[in-house]
């Protein structure tokens, strides 16, 4: 089963109509953040289970990118 342009095109429609115009950025932003948060977490579920294993070069550089990312996230926030 495929869905094409038309079908698409109905269900904007559809939501449109029932969430109204002004509604639908601010859906879509909680829909980004509850996304990028269950991300997050599966990442960080992932990062537990192994950390035990990796030398402490590889530990001490995930730590660098993690906090990288949690200042990003800081900024745009803000």
């Amino acid at each position: 089963m495929r869905v094409g342009v038309p079908q698409l095109l109905m269900v904007l429609l559809i939501i449109v109509i029932i969430f109204g115009p002004t509604q639908i950025p601010k859906l879509t932003k909680m829909f980004g953040k509850s996304l990028r948060a269950f991300k997050d977490g599966m990442d960080e579920a992932g990062d537990d289970a192994g950390e035990e294993d990796l030398p402490a070069e590889k530990k001490a550089k995930k730590a660098k990118t993690k906090k990288a990312q949690e200042d990003a996230s800081e900024d745009e926030e803000e």
